[in-house]
């Protein structure tokens, strides 16, 4: 029975959106960008399930389970680069026209800079992200339907077969339907995931509460409330000082200059479309801790330390308290959320290798015809070596999530750096970009893998982006471009750039959004055993104080306008 509905709400799902981008734009702008006319619903849906994957869902809650909530600094901090990325980058995007974020590189810097860019983010996407969310989400779906009992085979065989069944239909997803249906079903898969996401916490508490939901709660916010703190320790797996180093910059790679994710955003039918659909996903990551880190919690307080390996932890606590019954339609919540993560990230990977490589460098006058057929075979070939590598991400220690993450300091730091410099700076060369990323790589292996620092990861990530920064305007002292860049005042996506009426509030209500979630998830909170009542009255203050002055400033602005418009 649980078989049978998870293939019915699987393929429902999958005929929905059949039937949402069937006869759509066959363009390569229809393609790849759905035709520049995503809505702001579709946008932060898409968002929020393509970050969401089983790499998520179980490592973030297996360092639940291991140590305490200092991790969702890797989430909830996410809040504040979609606010600048609503605020001031996307309206740049947007005005470029560009189709991948190293279209900007060459805008910027030169053409061998976007290139190489775009090589890193193939590379990344390949070995790192899409191996990462195939193999996550095996590890989930082995445990929760037994894959080893019910086929009589080993843990390993299991992994393999699980890992191509994903791949298979992911790659259908991404390499057939394009961006648009990609998108619509990230849509789809995200209400379902809420509802699916949502009940695993709400049957664990009350298992834990012998079928009361309120004892569940009382457990685990009276024992063990060291547990409850968001602020890590030097020994914990995010030590609180990292929120302002290292995780600062990494979210800023992953919600301002990660294509799978601002594909999304520069496929929006306006700005403020565009802008809507990043503040809404912004919100719902304030509630992902309820989603990500409470079932981690919840299974400490219900098998101890017994778990042989921390990535179980989630997988094991949906088996223990789900209903049967509603074990399919969570396992198709569950495979949706893989899926999106899976197909946006081969989606963005075809059209970085189409636009960023193929078209420039083998065949600048291709037809959009045969552009997606390219990019077809592109995806079809990254999504194979991704799955052959996927299965050996279980030979890694320490936990999935911080593993990846660790990879990921390759690739992600210099980025940034470039995107940061390239918009603050106009005479900073490609020359010196292209040698920083390269002092950057080899600088990130020494310390981490043959030195081994004795400082977190994070911390030296952060640092990185520091030394990143000042060996770009040094070299840029050197290596000058030959004349200062200026952005083009043409609009090139021929969208509507006008602004979302409410965007300066909504940005400013996630902010205080995400301090009121530190301050609960701290000793003078939950972790301390306090009420949250103080709390709750001195926030409610502040965010009417600072809401009362950005319309008081909004009201000025306008009338400012007004008169210049009459002088």
């Amino acid at each position: 029975m649980t078989f049978i509905t998870f293939v019915l709400i699987t393929a429902l799902i999958a005929f929905i959106s059949w039937l949402k981008t069937k006869g759509e734009d066959n363009s390569a702008k229809g393609y790849f960008l759905a035709g520049r006319g995503l809505s702001a619903t579709v946008i932060g849906f898409s968002m929020v399930l393509t970050s969401l994957s089983t790499e998520q869902l179980v490592g973030v809650n297996a360092s639940s389970y291991i140590s305490n909530f200092s991790i969702i600094a890797w989430t909830v901090q996410s809040v504040v680069p979609l606010c600048v990325l609503a605020l001031f980058l996307l309206p740049r995007y947007l005005k470029g026209g560009f189709t991948t974020i190293p279209e900007f590189f060459e805008e910027r810097y030169d053409r061998q800079t976007r290139q190489i860019m775009s090589l890193l983010f193939l590379v990344a996407y390949t070995f790192v992200m899409i191996p990462g969310a195939l193999y996550s989400g095996a590890i989930a779906f082995t445990q929760i339907f037994d894959v080893e009992a019910m086929f009589g085979v080993s843990f390993n065989t299991a992994l393999w077969g699980v890992v191509w069944l994903i791949g298979i239909i992911g790659g259908i997803y991404a390499i057939f339907g394009g961006l648009k249906a990609v998108a619509v079903s990230d849509t789809l898969n995200g209400f379902a995931l809420i509802i699916g996401g949502t009940m695993i916490p709400f049957f664990a508490l009350k298992y834990l509460g012998g079928g009361s939901m309120a004892k569940g709660v009382e457990v685990i916010t009276t024992t063990h409330i060291e547990k409850l703190t968001a602020w890590g320790a030097a020994a914990d797996p995010v030590p609180w000082t990292t929120i302002f180093t290292g995780i600062l910059i990494v979210n800023f790679f992953y919600w301002t200059t990660n294509q799978a994710i601002i594909q999304r955003s520069l496929a929006a039918k306006s700005l403020a479309e565009g802008q809507k659909g990043i503040l809404y996903a912004g919100v719902f990551l304030l509630f992902l801790p309820v989603l990500l880190n409470v079932p981690g919690l919840i299974s400490f307080h219900i098998f101890g330390d017994g778990l042989k390996n921390i990535d179980l932890a989630y997988p094991t606590l949906v088996s223990k308290v789900l209903p049967k019954p509603l074990l399919g339609f969570f396992t198709a919540c569950l495979f949706g959320a893989i899926l999106s993560t899976f197909n946006s990230f081969i989606n963005s990977a075809a059209t970085l290798f189409c636009y960023d490589i193929y078209r420039p460098v083998f065949k600048k006058d291709i037809s959009d015809e045969d552009l997606i057929k390219v990019a077809k075979i592109a995806g079809t070939v990254i999504a194979i070596v991704s799955m052959i590598i996927a299965p050996l991400l279980q030979y890694g220690t320490g936990g999935l999530f911080l593993l990846l993450k660790r990879f990921a300091g390759f690739f992600n730091i210099p980025i940034v750096a470039l995107v940061a410099v390239g918009f603050l700076n106009k005479t900073v060369s490609g020359k010196a970009a292209r040698i920083t990323v390269l002092l950057h790589v080899i600088l990130y292996f020494s310390l981490v893998w043959i030195f081994k620092v004795k400082i977190n990861f994070v911390h030296v990530m952060g640092s990185l982006f520091v030394f990143d920064v000042v060996v770009m305007f040094i070299l840029g002292s050197v290596f000058k471009r030959d004349k200062e860049y200026v952005p083009s005042a043409k609009n090139k996506s021929n969208v509507d750039l006008t602004d979302w009426k409410y965007v300066r509030e909504f940005s400013a209500l996630l902010v205080l959004g995400l301090c009121y979630l530190y301050a609960v998830l701290s000793p003078i909170g939950l972790a301390g055993g306090n009420s949250l009542g103080k709390i709750t009255i001195i926030f409610a203050v502040i965010t009417v104080a600072v809401l009362g002055i950005l319309n008081i400033t909004k009201k000025k602005n306008k009338t400012a306008a007004v008169r210049a418009e009459v002088e």
